[in-house]
């Protein structure tokens, strides 16, 4: 086998080796890693291309160390382990020097962050800096090391994201919602037919609702009319659709204290999640820590809000 200088990247090579050696699988390591398999296997390919001989013997059972495998194996966990330990003494030295940086998707910001920023700004001195994008930029921002935290939309039966790891903040679901003066505001359900021949007020292509909505219809090999408007935000999108009198598809979260009537559609739903949007490896430290646990808290306390009515909020 030719040899090849070792080049940067050398850790996350290690790192896919030895998971698929824990593993089995090369398949099983890629899920875990959120990377695809053909680039998994690039990884392992240059690895064995820089030891100058085979780490793994493949089969149709999985994966199993070599000899050579299992002598890089002992000495790679520990490199890892050691490799890990500085990567979080790194980011408690950024953490400590400046604020967090956190990405938030357009909705996210609109449901939940927003609210609880304005308020950490008059409990306590975390300083957060704050970046509203796409959950895709958001995955990006955080991907990238650009962002210490994300708060996105997921999507249903989504390919893990290279670079990232999710965990889930909130329940949420891209909803029907008509304004008052529309005439579906009378009726709790609509059938599929008259929801796909209706043009409505959408998110623009690259959101996550959007994709949602289009992800769901496409299970169910349905079609929907061309939208009347696609608009760039939350806000902009309540806007359009009250200026139209229009149907409008937007987070149920979002919708909650605005004037518009949620209406469901018959064999049809388009359920996600908010999720945190942390780097693959490495575990949050500090102010990072600090503001996933107020997330979390204030995420639990808004979402027992939006289940009560307002009767009941009243009485609460």
């Amino acid at each position: 086998m030719t040899r090849v200088p070792m080049r940067g990247g050398v850790i996350d090579e290690l790192r896919t080796f030895c998971l698929a050696a824990e593993l089995g699988s090369v398949g099983r390591a890629a899920v875990s890693l959120h990377v695809s398999q053909p680039a998994l296997s690039r990884r392992l390919a240059h690895l064995e291309a820089v030891a100058g001989t085979r780490l793994l013997e493949r089969s149709s059972r999985g994966v199993k160390l070599t000899p050579a495998g299992r002598q890089l194996h002992e000495e790679a966990r520990r490199f890892i382990q050691q490799a890990d330990q500085v990567q979080e003494v790194l980011l408690g030295l950024q953490s400590a020097g400046g604020p967090v940086r956190l990405a938030s998707s357009h909705s996210a910001t609109e449901a939940l962050v927003a609210d609880l920023l304005g308020q950490l700004s008059e409990e306590c001195a975390l300083s957060v800096e704050l970046v509203i994008a796409n959950s895709s930029v958001v995955r990006d921002l955080v991907a990238d090391g650009r962002a210490d935290l994300g708060v996105a939309a997921s999507r249903p039966n989504h390919t893990p994201y290279p670079g990232v790891r999710e965990s889930v903040l909130a329940e949420d679901a891209v909803v029907c919602a008509v304004p008052g003066a529309h005439p579906w505001v009378a009726r709790h359900i609509i059938s599929q037919e008259e929801f796909l021949r209706t043009p409505m007020v959408t998110r623009d292509p690259s959101s996550n609702a959007r994709w949602t909505v289009t992800a769901v219809l496409r299970e169910h090999e349905l079609t929907a009319a061309p939208p009347l408007v696609e608009a760039g935000t939350p806000q902009a999108a309540m806007r359009e659709a009250r200026a139209h009198n229009a149907p409008l598809m937007l987070s149920r979260q979002v919708l909650a204290g605005h004037d518009f009537h949620e209406v469901d559609i018959e064999g049809l739903s388009f359920p996600r999640q908010y999720v945190f949007v942390l780097p693959a490896y490495g575990e949050p430290v500090g102010d990072v820590v600090i503001l996933i646990e107020k997330l979390r808290h204030h995420a639990a306390i808004w979402c027992r809000a939006r289940r009560l009515t307002p009767v009941e909020r009243e009485v609460a």
